[in-house]
């Protein structure tokens, strides 16, 4: 059983002793010491705070505690009920509140569940942020309200469709000429929040036909729910069957959008972003931002649209402040997260639906023409494992200046850049590992140039 206290909040499994797995204890201690943190740091007047979940089965219990605690903290707590991670960010701003809490475990197994703590923006905190929650966590520095200052208790269940609004009121968003298109669309929502959402934006779009797979949000979770490839053998064996133009998958908090080809071919999740992108830049010129492990072929998009790339240490609150630092007009993750700032900055599954769909209706290109026309590069994935007493920072350090000939970017690990391949290695923050990440025009080539730093990094351990 497992418990993992981060920057971003704290993940677990479900059941267990307490400091040993997300139990009742521990999601009061946190959520306490994320309450006096928004109290010490709001700018805003609200005493409010916004908590949203996915349909995990651990969920309602969750949500409980979270809330009550929330409550004898003195907030006041808007409760949006069965919501996606990017309904929750927005359902921030539009209520004015002070904070907010997503109940998620995003792509983790069912016995999982996570607190993902927001600003008053409806961003994730920073790392200084995330460390001062964790600090006060520890000292168990906070103070309950008394019984005259405790908070107030209200559900809100009109933020889907106050999403669903702001997604088709965007400028790049063309209802008319999707609707247009007659789209027969499938799509696969892993018995989550996406099943509640999706099948509203797509009719609200005036998407023809909507095949659904594990549509209904039970939390019982129908596959892996982490949409690769080897998790989705039923989406895909449908598409193969025919008679659908795209499907698309989403995880269970619906930040990651995946999407596959009219003959049942996956499109590839680092394509999502390079292709919203593609498209937004042909309307608004712009800059683009990635982290450093997703794929160069939005580097070449970008250029090519007359735009300038830049890179960001791997996850979300890195990749949104560089967006800002570089005023990119859309940026995101290699794993299907789209950032679109006329959205709002945090990934978002229904902003790249709808963006995607706009573009296939007003280029009448099938899905798979569509894909022919980016780069094509191949990635691989693979680990090495060390022992707890080996120097990984000197080690990386090492190859750094084995490589130094090259373009190298150490801002998160050690990214190598040769001009046909990249690899990248990252330190793991919880275990003894070096997680490898390549790229090339071939598969074969990505493995290959992998193993090759893989090797150097072995005879320097």
């Amino acid at each position: 059983m497992t418990l993992i206290k981060s920057i971003s909040g704290i993940r677990g499994t479900i059941g267990g002793h307490v400091g040993d797995t997300l139990n009742p204890l521990d999601i009061v201690k946190f959520t306490s010491a994320y309450a006096a943190w928004i109290r010490r740091t709001t700018t805003v007047k609200s005493n409010t705070i916004v908590v949203g979940r996915d349909a995990r089965i651990s969920g309602e219990m969750v949500k409980n505690v979270v809330c009550g605690t929330l409550m004898g903290m003195g907030f006041d707590v808007v409760n949006i009920g069965l919501a996606s991670t990017p309904t929750t960010e927005l359902a921030v701003t539009m209520e004015g509140a002070c904070g907010g809490i997503i109940i998620t475990a995003s792509h983790n197994p069912r016995m999982w569940n996570a607190l993902k703590l927001l600003n008053e923006k409806g961003e994730f905190l920073n790392q200084e942020e995330g460390n001062e929650v964790l600090r006060l966590a520890e000292e168990e520095a906070f103070e309950y309200a008394d019984v005259d200052h405790l908070g107030h208790y209200r559900e809100d269940q009109t933020y889907d469709q106050k999403h669903i609004d702001l997604v088709k009121n965007l400028k790049l968003v063309d209802v008319e000429a999707i609707r247009k298109a007659h789209f027969r669309m499938a799509i696969d929502t892993v018995n989550s929040v996406g099943g509640i959402i999706l099948p509203r934006l797509l009719e609200q779009l005036g998407v023809e036909q909507v095949t659904g797979l594990f549509t209904e949000p039970t939390g019982n979770f129908g596959h892996n729910p982490e949409p690769l490839e080897k998790n989705l053998g039923d989406i895909k064996a449908l598409m193969q069957k025919g008679g659908h133009d795209l499907a698309f998958v989403v995880d269970p908090d619906v930040d990651r959008l995946a999407m596959f080809c009219e003959d049942g071919t996956m499109y590839g999740e680092e394509y999502t972003l390079v292709t919203v992108a593609d498209y937004v830049l042909q309307h608004t010129p712009g800059n683009t931002v990635s982290n450093l492990s997703s794929t160069r072929a939005l580097r070449d998009v970008t250029r090519m649209r007359g735009g300038e790339y830049s890179a960001a240490a791997v996850g979300e609150v890195n990749v949104v402040a560089k967006m800002k630092e570089t005023r990119a007009v859309i940026g995101g993750e290699g794993n299907g997260g789209v950032i679109y700032p006329e959205a709002h900055y945090g990934r978002d599954a229904l902003v790249g639906i709808a963006l995607v769909l706009t573009y296939l209706a007003r280029t009448g290109k099938k899905m798979s023409e569509l894909r022919a026309t980016y780069p094509s590069y191949f990635m691989a994935k693979n680990r090495i494992d060390l022992t707890p007493e080996t120097d990984v920072d000197a080690i990386l350090e090492k190859v750094k200046d084995m490589y130094k000939d090259e373009e190298v970017n150490d801002i998160d690990g050690v990214k190598i850049d040769f001009p046909d391949k990249w690899v990248h290695l990252r330190k793991s923050n919880t275990e003894p590992i070096i997680r490898v990440y390549s790229e090339a025009a071939t598969q074969a080539e990505a493995e290959e140039i992998g193993r090759k730093v893989m090797d150097v990094v072995y005879s320097l351990a």
